[in-house]
């Protein structure tokens, strides 16, 4: 008898022993499905990357020691780590000019551009959010009457046999929950993480590109004021003319042809200054939008422009590559495209959706809620719960090949993003390089005009020349100081172009110091790392 007991028992031990097996079997299974991921590993493309500047000043001797000293800083390829989210300063600041500060603090709080951006922001992040929601299971409850009539098969009974149609009062808790095999729900939450970041980055490029749209219009508002007053001056200057050469008429040393060159050269001059002025109204009333404001609202007083002298170190090439928020931005895109690869591989892969329902389940109201009226559901409503993709006539793979294409079109953005950010420090250091020597000789030639006019008036009055020779140098005298008034705004925005291009600075800057004593400049003050 014990012999038999045991020979019933032990067939039961091992089937229990067996299913627990097969139990932590399944799950450990499920657990490596879960953890597998089908998105491939990203890297940041490699991006050609020179030593030096072209059109930047030659380093001395200890700059180039320390960049050699820098690994991160040698060679012509380089990984990126983007910094764009690194604190900048309040690079405006270098100009050591309080209006233009005001102005900046102005449009970073009202510009309707940056607001905007910041919305995107706010909306990607929205998205981040809902699609970290899959990583977790959803619940819902409900509560209504139903009306049905179930099959036979389904009451266990013959075919044929009839079933009565009836009302069920149905009150219960639904769960559903999407297993994340192969990568499907974290694919998709690490594209949704990239399009945030990305639309982080492209909020800094935003407010970068507002500071220095408004500190260019600044400026060049700035310059047409200084023509205004340029075209006033000489207004004054050809008014005096005039009295003097209709005085002479009429003591009769000229003839009348005289006077009325003069008075076309007045009216000329009055034209270009309204002219001018036509312009500077067009400045302001742009200004006063980057400002947030409706130019009904905004006056800026007349500010002729000074000479601007500052000095904006570019750093090593490689450094530009981690603080323009415009490339971090465009790698960002990549990463999220990378993630979608994953996600339209996984398409290839099972499918398990989990769901369950408990509650109570009655042919009465009155009934729903006893103990004996409880029903509960393991499993989907309709279908199977692992899903395993056959055919689809080519859906998925054509998926896949739209999301690898998409990925590649955005590493040749990259590239290309990494080469024009490059071009624009080139161009505008060889702006503020070849700016100085045009200056310097433009001022040469202002001088030499003046000193011309001056000889023509005087020659003029004692009658050894005739008034063309005063006109024709007046007008030279009004074109170098044109000419160099222009040149004065172009350094302007050519040094505001500069920390635009290199990603803004990276602290508080100072304007540059006037020459020493001895005649040589000082060394240049370098925006300060933070």
């Amino acid at each position: 008898m014990t012999n038999y007991a045991f020979s019933q028992e032990h067939p039961a031990h091992a089937g229990a022993f067996w299913r627990r097996t097969r139990l932590a079997l399944g799950v450990a299974l499920f657990a490596w499905l879960a953890a597998c991921s089908v998105e491939p590993t990203y890297k940041v493309p490699d991006s050609g990357v020179p030593n030096a500047y072209k059109e930047a000043p030659q380093q001395t001797q200890g700059a180039q020691s320390a960049q050699a000293a820098n690994p991160h800083d040698v060679g012509s390829w380089t990984a990126a780590q983007p910094a764009d989210a690194m604190h900048r300063g309040e690079w405006w600041k270098v100009f050591g000019d309080p209006t233009l500060d005001q102005l900046e603090d102005q449009a970073l709080a009202a510009n309707q551009d940056l607001k905007a951006a910041a919305a995107r922001v706010q909306q990607a992040r929205a998205l981040t959010q809902a699609a970290r929601a899959s990583w977790f299971p959803s619940f819902d409850a409900g509560f209504g009457p139903t009306y049905e009539r179930a099959s036979p098969a389904s009451q266990y009974l013959p075919q044929n046999t009839p079933v009565a149609t009836q009302t069920l009062w149905r009150a219960q808790a639904t769960a559903s929950y999407e297993a994340d095999l192969f990568g499907r729900v974290s694919s998709n939450v690490n594209a949704a993480r990239a399009d945030a970041q990305q639309s982080e980055a492209l909020f800094l490029s935003v407010q970068l590109a507002l500071q220095a749209d408004v500190a260019q219009n600044y400026f060049q508002l700035r310059q047409f004021d200084s023509d205004v007053d340029l075209y006033r001056r000489t207004v004054t200057l050809r008014a005096d003319a005039l009295k003097l050469v209709e005085r002479r008429f009429k003591e009769g040393d000229i003839s009348e042809l005289d006077v009325a060159q003069a008075r076309n050269e007045l009216a000329s001059a009055r034209a270009d200054a309204v002219g001018v002025a036509r312009q500077r109204a067009a400045s302001e009333h742009s200004l006063a939008i980057l400002l947030g404001k409706a130019p009904a609202d905004f006056t800026f007083p007349e500010t002729p422009l000074q000479s601007v002298n500052v000095s904006v170190p570019p750093g090593l090439p490689s450094t530009l590559l981690e603080r323009r928020p415009d490339i971090a931005a465009a790698e960002r895109a990549m990463a999220a495209a990378n993630a979608r690869v994953g996600l339209a591989k996984s398409a290839f892969f099972p499918k398990l959706d989990i769901t369950g329902a408990f509650g109570y389940e009655s042919a009465s109201l009155g009934d729903l809620f006893m103990w004996s009226s409880r029903a509960f559901l393991l499993g989907p409503l309709a279908g199977t719960a692992l899903t395993v993709p056959l055919f689809d006539g080519g859906r998925r793979k054509a998926n896949l090949a739209q999301a690898r294409g998409k990925y590649d079109e955005d590493v040749a953005q990259y590239r290309q993003q990494v080469l024009v950010a490059f071009r624009e420090v080139e161009d505008n250091l060889s702006d503020l390089r070849l700016l100085d020597d045009q200056i310097r000789q433009q001022d040469e030639a202002v001088n030499a005009s003046e000193r011309s006019a001056h000889l023509s008036r005087t020659q003029y009055e004692e009658g050894e020349v005739s008034y063309l020779n005063v006109i024709d140098s007046e007008r030279t005298v009004l074109v170098s100081q044109l000419q160099a008034s222009h040149l004065q705004g172009s350094q302007a925005v050519a040094a505001v172009n500069l920390i635009r291009a290199l990603g803004g600075g990276w602290g508080d800057a100072k304007p540059q110091t006037p020459a020493q004593p001895d005649g040589t400049a000082p060394p240049p003050a370098p925006l300060a790392a933070r």
